[in-house]
């Protein structure tokens, strides 16, 4: 379930009145913040708001960084609550990741949230993890913290590497960063595109508005279907079609689009 979310969207946990219009957007998933979203004093009320009856959809949590006072008290407050996973802030010691793993019994798939140098360096060690389902892009932060511009070209070898990352430890395909950019549809989608052909599968999304870009982005385009189809039509070996070569690792890539595709649609 954790594998196949693409347009999670966050809501800030202290504002229990938007939980329900945030799962009755397009949206895949709800990931209700505890993080950066509340305030230092609202955190309490915010844990206090956690909850996941309002919809049949995923309910994920992201909580503050371990190192942080809220920590603790974040953790407490999952301990009876059946969410869909949770999201790490600031993931970079794969020691601490697996005691969080352990004091939630096991049993809350871990979403790894990559947003500082440590936790970058760390990554192939934190998905090797018991526990840690997929892995997601915190860009902002993690360029704050690196001291470099939040560019689509600076960013290409720290998406290259959360996806190669992933891709060797056997799990899904990590979800990229928002965009802070909300009523630039053209913005988001090309932010979408850029980190599909990137090779990942989800984006995180701050508001409504970007949900549908992101969904469209991420599902097969009318062009690829065809394509697909054709290739997977044309037998086996290495054949031609419109005068490029097809064989095998095509016809992957061919089985991967229709896949995506069957997913987007259930």
């Amino acid at each position: 379930m954790v594998g196949s979310i693409r347009s999670p969207l966050f809501v800030p946990a202290n504002r229990q009145d938007r939980f329900i219009k945030a799962a009755a957007t397009e949206t895949d998933a709800v990931i209700l913040d505890l993080e950066d979203a509340v305030p230092a004093e609202e955190k309490e009320r915010a844990r206090a708001s956690l909850c996941c009856t309002f919809t049949e959809k995923p309910v994920l949590v992201r909580i503050n960084a371990v190192r942080t006072p809220w920590y603790k008290g974040d953790v407490e407050a999952l301990q009876d609550l059946p969410v869909s996973s949770l999201i790490l802030s600031k993931a970079e010691d794969p020691a601490e990741i697996t005691s969080l793993w352990k004091k939630l019994e096991c049993r809350v798939p871990v979403i790894a949230l990559i947003e500082t140098a440590q936790g970058l360096a760390n990554v192939r060690a934190i998905v090797a993890l018991d526990g840690v389902a997929r892995l997601a892009l915190g860009s902002i932060d993690l360029c704050a913290d690196l001291g470099c511009a939040h560019q689509r070209d600076v960013l290409l070898p720290v998406r290259f590497e959360l996806v190669l990352a992933s891709r060797l430890a056997g799990i899904a395909a990590p979800i990229d960063g928002v965009t802070a950019q909300i009523n630039n549809p053209v913005a988001i989608r090309e932010d979408a595109l850029h980190a599909k052909d990137m090779g990942m599968t989800g984006k995180l999304c701050i508001h409504p508005k970007q949900i549908t870009e992101v969904r469209r982005a991420f599902a097969p385009s009318d062009t690829e279907l065809e394509w697909a189809k054709r290739v997977l039509l044309s037998g086996s070996g290495a054949v031609s079609i419109d005068g490029e070569m097809v064989d095998e690792p095509v016809r992957i890539r061919a089985r991967s689009i229709l896949a995506a595709a069957q997913e987007t649609s259930s």
